[in-house]
């Protein structure tokens, strides 16, 4: 059967993968109700398209950070890709480098720094976890950047790992024959079996929840590579970030995997637009699965947005060429989109292509007559 949209990998990884595996993966915390509204959240988005517009050229290239990208839908990061296929994120980044954009290598990959950096060229930033040991943070970081990484993709809303029910009940674990391959030489790449999630078992130990505003300043002082921090949500914390130094704001709740009942990224994305007042770039990550999301998410102010499962589904059907897949099929409708509203490049979407429900005044009960 031809693959015709992004959400049918979701089908195609459930029936290839095992189960505590596609678990991991697909689900989110507690009930489950941020997950299932990152989706629903964008249904209440409308378009104001505009016509009789010569739309023969479109041009969808942007650039984040300088670094000059095909179009503004990247790769977040995503953990431990080698239990959805053996090449894991070799594949991810050959995809995106073949796609012109930017592949966000994780802390918790399945491959090095220097092995994804090995597949050859490409622009790819790294996630960080805090870790106690501030040691392991500066080497890692260090690693990073010898490996030609431009930039840190600062993870802050995980002092503790979000529960995560299907992986206590699958006593999550990362397979024998893996492991976390950044932190393998200093002991912490094996997972232990636990009597819940294996790897909540492993955040309690390792992950630093004393991290605050001051490791920001911190991590500047370790390195020159840019810090984008990820997991605002709010207009408060949008203009801490600015004040802290940061390079950008990533609007995410991880995938809706850490606190259940906040809003749907796509939601939180105006009010964190307008506290960062242009100062900094403001990107989104969550629930991405076509190419309108990816409008509407530029359209309220996004400079680009970031797919995490719609990589790891494709890469479990079909390795790079399902990366790769993905990354055109979202390209290609976002390009129909752009069309179809009137827009001929990034900078003539703006707020006046869309509608959503708090733009409309309440409709008052109509007297009768």
């Amino acid at each position: 059967m031809e693959i015709t949209n992004v959400s049918e990998y979701d089908a195609i990884a459930k029936q290839k993968l095992p189960k505590m595996v596609y678990d991991y993966y697909a689900s989110g915390a507690e009930d489950q109700w941020t997950l299932a509204e990152n989706r629903n959240a964008f249904s209440r988005i409308l378009f104001r398209p505009r016509i009789l517009i010569d739309v023969s050229k479109i041009d969808m290239t942007t650039t984040v950070l300088g670094f000059k990208i095909s179009m503004p839908i990247m790769i977040a990061p995503t953990a431990m890709q080698k239990m959805a296929h053996p090449e894991g994120e070799y594949a991810t980044a050959r995809a995106a480098s073949a796609a012109g954009t930017i592949m966000t290598l994780s802390s918790w990959a399945t491959s090095s720094v220097e092995e994804v950096a090995s597949t050859g060229p490409g622009i790819r930033f790294f996630q960080l976890y805090v870790y106690k040991d501030r040691h392991v943070v500066a080497q890692l970081v260090r690693r990073a950047e010898r490996a030609g990484f431009k930039a840190i993709a600062l993870t802050v809303d995980t002092p503790r790992l979000g529960r995560r029910e299907a992986d206590i009940k699958n006593r999550f674990t990362l397979p024998p024959f893996l492991t976390l391959k950044n932190f393998e030489g200093l002991d912490l790449g094996k997972m232990d079996k636990s009597n819940d999630s294996g790897l909540a078992s492993y955040v309690a130990g390792q992950i630093d929840r004393s991290l605050s505003w001051k490791d920001v300043k911190w991590l500047q002082t370790i390195t020159k590579l840019p810090i984008l921090v990820k997991g605002v949500l709010t207009a408060e914390d949008a203009r801490l970030a600015v004040q802290a130094g940061a390079a950008g704001i990533i609007v995410s709740n991880h995938g809706a995997r850490q606190l259940d009942y906040v809003p749907a990224t796509i939601l939180a994305l105006e009010e964190v637009v307008k506290a960062a007042q242009g100062r900094v770039p403001v990107f989104l990550d969550g629930g991405v699965r076509r190419g309108t999301d990816v409008f509407k998410a530029l359209a309220l102010g996004a400079s680009g947005i970031f797919i995490g499962r719609p990589v790891v589904f494709s890469l479990a059907a079909e390795g790079e060429v399902g990366v790769r897949k993905v990354l055109q099929m979202l390209r290609e409708e976002f390009e129909l989109t752009m069309a179809l509203s009137g827009c001929r490049s990034l900078n003539e979407i703006t707020r006046n292509h869309i509608v959503t429900d708090w733009d409309l005044p309440h409709p008052r009960p109509l007297p009768r007559l």
